[in-house]
């Protein structure tokens, strides 16, 4: 063959294959891979969007938001009874610990929604086991019961009786703030119609948690918490209370600290979070408030109980990290509540001092969720 024949020839049959490569070959891009979310186990992709089929058998999502867990648990309620979607709830939050943040607003949710079904039957609402996210669904069911009654001064005390467990009471406390519309003064004096100091400062828990820590998908809910006033008092409005009521309040602050400096992105806002309740010492609140920043971190982290640790071990004072260990005790026994659930939890601890902090810490009130 001619030379010449055969370059031409051999340059036609490149063209050819050249153009079969490029009809077969994939051009789309390739999908952006999500950023991880703190307490979120890292992923290969992003989460699946809600009631899109992701990694699961069952075409749950690969990684849990509150919209996409809350969507499911509510569609479930729906079709079956509480008692079904509060069980699901326990086996996904024991499963994938990150998910604790947001189970017990969603939990909560599925209490007012218990309510209106059974056409405010209290008994029929709280027949179900309702222990799942630190007893949310019974703390939305108060709310619920208390906000549509026209008696809610007297309505406060027959909730919870006979038995007046702190959970209840606690949540009657969540319910005064949608009963007084976020003002704190009238759901305290909702909160003191109950004759004993004790019922006073669960209530008092359930109060502050509402004001710091409100349903976010709840117009009537929100923090009534002015620019202003913390400007000029970061920790408020904690001193001006009562004295019986001001541990629940400086205890709770950190959860609005926390929300408004986007902790789920901003990791290194747990120690400062610390720093910033230094804010109380003058009022004598700095040591429930380190408490808190150590309640909300387990809470927030609960599948890293060792980092949520060593964010106790910045603070400078021997004190404050005594004291946010306690808080790091009291959440995760109030989440998991068998016997030996603090043993776990220190034996996890690899800081000695830390260590050491947590197997002395003294149990704080088991309402404190």
């Amino acid at each position: 063959m001619q030379p010449r024949v055969f370059a031409i020839l051999t340059a036609l049959l490149l063209g050819v294959l050249g153009l079969g490569s490029v009809a077969v070959t994939d051009w789309s891009p390739a999908a952006a891979t999500a950023p991880r979310a703190a307490g979120a186990p890292a992923v290969g992709a992003q989460p699946a969007a809600a009631g899109a089929a992701g990694a699961t058998p069952t075409g749950d999502p690969a990684v849990w938001t509150r919209s996409t867990l809350r969507n499911k648990m509510m569609a479930e309620m729906d079709a079956t009874d509480p008692g079904v979607a509060l069980a699901d709830l326990d086996k996904i939050t024991k499963e994938k610990p990150y998910t604790v943040r947001f189970c017990h607003p969603i939990a909560h949710e599925l209490g007012h929604a218990a309510v209106k079904r059974f056409n405010a039957d209290f008994q029929k609402v709280i027949s179900y086991p309702h222990e799942t996210c630190a007893a949310g669904y019974l703390h939305g069911a108060v709310e619920e019961m208390l906000n549509a009654s026209t008696q809610p001064e007297t309505d406060l005390l027959k909730l919870c009786a006979p038995k007046n467990s702190g959970p209840c009471i606690h949540g009657v406390g969540h319910g005064t703030m949608f009963v007084a519309k976020q003002d704190v003064a009238k759901a305290r004096d909702l909160c003191n119609k109950f004759p004993s100091d004790q019922n006073r400062i669960r209530c008092s828990e359930g109060l502050f948690m509402q004001l710091f820590g409100p349903d976010e998908e709840d117009e009537q809910a929100k923090a009534n918490l002015p620019a202003d006033k913390l400007a000029q008092d970061p920790l408020y409005p904690c001193k001006d209370q009562p004295s019986l009521f001001q541990s629940a309040c400086f205890f709770y602050a950190p959860t609005f600290y926390l929300s408004s400096h986007d902790y789920p992105n901003h990791p290194e806002v747990y120690a400062e979070a610390l720093k910033w309740c230094l804010n109380g010492k003058a009022s004598g609140g700095s040591v429930d408030c380190s408490r808190g920043v150590g309640s909300r971190t387990m809470k927030y982290n609960l599948d890293r109980e060792d980092w949520a640790s060593q964010q106790c071990a910045t603070a400078a004072d021997g004190w404050q990290r005594k004291a946010c260990a306690e808080g790091l005790v009291s959440y995760y026994t109030v989440n998991y509540t068998d016997g030996g659930a603090s043993g776990r939890l220190c034996a996890k601890i690899t800081d000695k001092e830390m260590q050491g902090y947590c197997r002395s810490a003294s149990g704080l009130s088991s309402s404190l969720d």
